[in-house]
């Protein structure tokens, strides 16, 4: 066998090489902004095994940045990354983990709002399911549906 050198990959390179492609001109900064959150969320969240705060994780948000500035091309590049972030990430995440989360993004954004999503017909179909399912209503399982 012949030996081998691994490199941890740029993160934050390939990030802002890939926002500069979907149209974004402050891609350098949100790109480190990206790569900053990854890191804390991996150092401050509980260990899960459906964590994944590496490569496909960056891949993931910056192809729902990609979408979202071009469904949006006149909102905020920092409010459109956050929405991305916030968006690929809250699934997955524990409950306790999602104020950890909330927390981090809300230092590197610092006065950020998101606005509200706007689901169309989701909402009134989840709502309908439940109800016909028997089910009791809850907000987490809600939004966990989303």
């Amino acid at each position: 066998f012949r030996p081998v050198a691994c490199m941890v990959p740029d993160y934050a390179l390939i990030g802002e090489i890939r926002l500069y492609s979907f149209g974004y001109r402050d891609a350098r900064r949100l790109s480190r902004k990206m790569v900053a959150t990854f890191r804390l969320s991996s150092e401050q969240l509980s260990s899960q095994d459906h964590y994944d705060f590496g490569m496909r994780a960056v891949n993931t948000v910056i192809q729902a940045a990609g979408l979202m500035r071009r469904d949006h091309p006149d909102m905020d590049e920092d409010l459109l990354l956050l929405r991305s972030l916030a968006d690929s990430n809250r699934p997955k995440f524990l409950t306790e983990d999602i104020v950890l989360f909330n927390g981090i993004i809300s230092d590197l954004f610092p006065g950020a709002e998101l606005p509200a999503p706007d689901y169309g017909e989701l909402l009134p179909a989840i709502e309908k399911a439940i109800v016909d399912l028997g089910l009791q209503r809850v907000d987490a399982f809600v939004a966990k549906c989303i």
